[in-house]
C-alpha cells in the first residue's frame, strides 16, 4: 500500500520531482534539457508499469477448467446417481431436450463459447437452488460452489468485451433455452439441468476454455 502511494503521481509531478531525484545540488535551470525531459519520462514510465490502466480489472483465466479434479467431479457423480434413482421411483415425463443442439460449441466463436457456458450455468444453478426433495438437495452445496465459481470466471472475461453481439444461431439457442424455462414444470427442469451436467462440465466448459484449440 505505502508503495502505491510512494509512485501515484502525474507526469506533471513527475517534472517536478526530477531534479530531486537526480541528486541535483544546483539550480534546476542548470540542468541539460534532455536529460531533463530523459529522467521524468523515465519515472513516468514506471509509474505507470506499476499502475497499468485497467491494472484493477481481474484476468480472464480458464484453462484450469480444462479438465477438472476427479474428487470434485465425483460430487456431481454423486447427485446425478441419486437423482436417477429419485426418477426411477417417479413418473415424470419430461422433454429432457432443453438444452438439444444441431450444432457444436467449436463451432461458435471463442467469445460465444463463454456465454453459451456462462448461460448454461445460470439456468442450471438456478434450478439447482429451488430443489426440493432433501435427500437430493443436500447433495447439492459442494457442486453448487464449484458451478458458482466456474460461473464468476466466466463472467471475468464476458466483463472484458460488453460491446461483443452474439451469433444468430447463439441468439436462438438461449431464446430457446428460456423458453423452456418459462413452460417446463420444476420437476423437469431438475432432470434437464442434472442429466446435462457432465456435458456442461466435460464438454461445454473443456471447449471453452481451450479457446482457439478447441476442434
Amino acid at each position: 500500500m505505502h508503495q502505491a502511494n510512494a509512485f501515484s503521481f502525474t507526469l506533471q509531478e513527475a517534472e517536478q520531482l526530477a531534479p530531486k531525484f537526480a541528486g541535483e545540488q544546483r539550480d534546476g535551470s542548470m540542468m541539460g534539457v534532455g536529460y531533463r525531459v530523459l529522467l521524468v519520462l523515465s519515472l513516468w514510465v514506471m509509474t505507470a508499469e506499476a499502475f497499468p490502466k485497467g491494472a484493477l480489472r481481474t484476468k480472464c483465466h480458464l484453462a484450469k477448467y480444462k479438465s477438472l479434479p476427479p474428487r470434485e467431479l465425483e460430487a456431481f457423480k454423486k447427485t446425478k446417481d441419486k437423482f436417477e434413482d429419485i426418477l426411477l421411483l417417479s413418473n415424470r415425463k419430461c422433454n429432457t431436450r432443453i438444452f438439444h443442439r444441431n450444432w457444436e460449441v467449436k463451432e461458435l466463436s471463442v467469445h460465444d463459447r463463454v456465454i453459451l457456458v456462462e448461460k448454461e450455468l445460470d439456468f442450471t444453478i438456478n434450478t439447482l437452488e429451488d430443489v426440493e426433495d432433501p435427500s437430493l438437495s443436500k447433495l447439492l452445496p459442494r457442486p453448487l460452489e464449484i458451478l458458482s465459481q466456474i460461473r464468476e470466471d466466466l463472467r471475468r472475461c464476458t466483463r472484458q468485451t460488453p460491446s461483443h453481439s452474439h451469433s444468430k444461431r447463439l441468439n436462438s439457442w438461449l431464446q430457446n433455452l428460456q423458453a423452456s424455462k418459462e413452460t417446463e414444470s420444476p420437476a423437469c427442469l431438475e432432470a434437464s439441468v442434472i442429466l446435462n451436467l457432465f456435458r456442461l462440465l466435460n464438454e461445454d466448459l473443456r471447449c471453452a476454455a481451450y479457446t482457439e484449440l478447441c476442434v
